[in-house]
């Protein structure tokens, strides 16, 4: 029997599977379609094929990065959330994935990684304390930058800056999205009756961490909430398709830990940790931030200026 593909992604917290959307995206899918996949929960990217989260890994080892891809995969594979769909239903769920895309997702990448308040309480501080040192000193403030290029991207201005009249459009166009949504979704569980489909994968991953995540800026999670049936949508699938919320009993299929989790964790740390540490002094050293003066002291001594260094711009 072939080993299972293999989908690493982001740990999950607030109730969800995945802090992640993109991840939640992916594994929405792979339930909803029965892919048997083996799920590695992790907060470290490098240990993720590329480096880069979501990943799956295929059982003839290719790889695959964005979730449209990975979907698209599990087709293939015969794991199909879309079959029964009719040439109509198709076609509105390709146009209301596109208005996601459009509308929605440039405010919640905003919301969780750019707004000042929300990332620096809440996203910043979730990624440092779940990442093993050094990365939780540098590597948000690289996803932060990785974020906002992406932002710019959906938007077409290689210049945009976080400002209020951003965030006024962005958060204008995620509502009139939602409303959208919530019109279509109408009293039905999900967007095309009974069964659930890419559509409806692709609007829970990202509705809800806007919904379970407490921002301190949370204009689009008073929206929603007030959306019953939306509501009542992202409840209903993390209750029945995700029932330990982000948990890792023995008893669930086809998923395991990150490495991290392994025994002998704390020498990983703690060897990773002096690994860093040599290297970081060895970098002063020969910048000249830090010197040796020999004497009677032979202590480190620091020049002047070194002291304004910013570890988030650290590209090591």
């Amino acid at each position: 029997m072939a080993a299972p593909d293999e989908l690493f992604v982001w740990e999950g917290d607030w109730g969800l599977p995945s802090v992640n959307s993109d991840c939640l995206v992916v594994l929405a899918y792979a339930q909803f379609s029965g892919a048997p996949l083996k799920v590695h929960k992790v907060c470290n990217p490098w240990r993720a094929p590329g480096g880069v989260i979501p990943a799956l890994r295929t059982a003839h080892k290719e790889a695959l990065w964005r979730p449209s891809d990975i979907i698209i995969h599990l087709r293939k594979q015969k794991y199909n959330a879309d079959f029964d769909l009719s040439a109509k239903e198709a076609a509105d769920g390709l146009a209301f994935v596109a208005l996601v895309q459009q509308k929605l997702v440039p405010a919640v990448v905003y919301a969780l990684w750019v707004e000042p308040k929300n990332f620096a309480e809440v996203t910043r501080r979730w990624h440092a304390e779940h990442m093993s040192f050094p990365l939780g000193l540098f590597l948000p403030g690289r996803m932060q930058r990785h974020q906002l290029d992406k932002l710019r991207l959906l938007r077409g201005d290689t210049s945009l800056e976080a400002d209020e009249q951003l965030e006024k459009e962005l958060y204008r166009d995620a509502i009139d999205c939602m409303d959208l949504l919530a019109q279509r979704l109408g009293t039905q569980k999900f967007f095309f009756g009974d069964s659930p489909s890419s559509l409806d994968a692709f609007v829970f991953g990202w509705l809800a961490p806007i919904l379970k995540c407490d921002l301190p800026n949370g204009k689009l999670q008073q929206h929603l909430k007030s959306l019953d049936n939306l509501h009542a949508f992202c409840a209903n699938i993390l209750l029945v398709y995700f029932p330990y919320n982000g948990a890792a009993p023995s008893t669930r299929r086809a998923e395991s830990r990150d490495a991290d989790h392994v025994p002998n964790r704390r020498v990983k740390q703690i060897l990773s940790a002096l690994a860093a540490l040599g290297a970081m002094l060895s970098y002063a050293l020969l910048t000249g931030m830090v010197s040796i003066r020999h004497g009677h002291r032979g202590a480190l001594e620091h020049h002047p200026h070194s002291h304004h260094a910013d570890h988030d711009d650290d590209d090591d």
